[in-house]
């Protein structure tokens, strides 16, 4: 049969990682996945009590399209406690994931062809979901001294439609301060592009509080998710923000591509917003993985890495080391037994010589991981 045309995307190198560490843990060896950006403990649990009792009582069924009311009241609860912003739940939508919200986000703002802006490095979803909507990606070359995040004048004269912003980003963990993000909305706004925040991370800080962009405007799309912070990837559940005008576009789309999130994901959600002491202790755990990889990583070898302020990754320039960083991942993987990501993935134009390091599993693993990694260095 035809293939389309929007359908020549590429792979999501992280998962083809995945894959070859899966086959070699069949073959009987042990793997330390620092490669995937899953948090090793799952959903909190009173989310899964919740849910328990909610099929006790009985057949559980299609949700209204924009999600539970009680749990987008939550979520707008939530944006009091976490940055004082007084938010209508109306203009909350919960999604089926973050990627359910791309799609949303990207269908109810751009037309065929429109451009938008994304960081390089960045998430290569963004990339691959727009070009599958015959949408125009365009990459934005970070500047390490900018902490690898766009800033203003890096989207000047691109005649962007769009621009997308993460914060704390993937792959490198740095976030965009409230300076920087007020420059990066007025900038869009100067050139009538619409503004989309990747807001997945917020809960996993260290050293400050990341800063919403609901907290500079509200002419902004807003895309969260329960994977990370709340520690709900299977469940597929997230959650966007749009402006009151917008609601109703993206409840008519909704409809018809999702219907709704899944009911049973919404329910334990729900339940999972008010496991703060759970929570909190997998923070705890991130953060003592975050100091043993940036004293582990430079003992190791990997010496260019910019501290993270969030999420749960270092990226590191290995340009010193190799100029192909897929088939250094993949000897890493066979001789040292750990899994980590090619910077392929999140630049396609610098990322042959960068990796990305996972550090969301348990503290054990880490520590297992670091120091298989340097005994592999000590012996290249």
């Amino acid at each position: 049969m035809r293939v389309s045309r929007r359908s020549s995307v590429d792979p999501f190198i992280v998962m083809d990682v995945m894959e070859a560490a899966r086959r070699a843990e069949a073959a009987g060896r042990h793997i330390i996945h620092m490669e995937v950006g899953q948090p090793g403990t799952g959903a909190p649990r009173a989310a899964t009590e919740a849910l328990t009792r909610a099929m006790a009582d009985g057949p559980l069924g299609y949700t209204v399209a924009l999600g539970l009311p009680a749990l987008r009241a939550r979520i707008a609860r939530l944006y009091g406690d976490w940055y004082n912003v007084d938010l209508n739940p109306d203009r909350v939508v919960i999604t089926p994931g973050s990627s359910g919200g791309f799609l949303l986000a990207f269908t109810a703002l751009f037309d065929t062809g429109d451009r938008v802006g994304i960081g390089a490095p960045g998430y290569p979803s963004y990339r691959q979901i727009l070009s599958a909507l015959d949408l125009t990606p365009v990459d934005l070359q970070t500047a390490p001294e900018n902490r690898l995040q766009p800033v203003a004048a890096d989207i000047a004269g691109l005649d962007l439609a769009g621009l997308m912003v993460a914060s704390p980003a993937n792959p490198t963990g740095t976030m965009l301060d409230r300076a920087a993000m007020q420059a990066l909305t007025e900038a869009a706004a100067a050139q009538n592009a619409a503004f989309i925040s990747d807001e997945i991370y917020h809960g996993i800080e260290y050293e400050a509080k990341a800063v919403s962009a609901l907290e500079i405007t509200d002419e902004a799309y807003v895309i969260n998710s329960f994977s990370k912070y709340f520690s709900m990837t299977g469940w597929r559940v997230g959650w966007m923000v749009v402006p009151d005008d917008h609601v109703r576009v993206i409840e008519r789309i909704a409809q018809n591509m999702f219907i709704c999130a899944p009911h049973a994901s919404q329910i334990a959600a729900l339940a999972a917003m008010d496991e703060t002491a759970e929570l909190d202790a997998n923070l705890r755990v991130y953060r003592e993985n975050r100091a043993l990889m940036l004293a582990g990583l430079p003992a190791a070898g990997f010496t260019r890495i910019a501290p993270p302020d969030g999420a749960f990754y270092v990226y590191a320039d290995v340009t010193d080391l190799t100029g192909d960083s897929r088939a250094f991942a993949a000897e890493i993987l066979e001789k040292a037994g750990v899994a980590v990501t090619p910077g392929l993935d999140f630049d396609p134009v610098r990322g042959h010589g960068t990796l990305r390091f996972s550090y969301a599993r348990s503290t054990e693993d880490i520590a297992e991981g670091l120091e298989r990694l340097k005994i592999f260095m000590q012996g290249r």
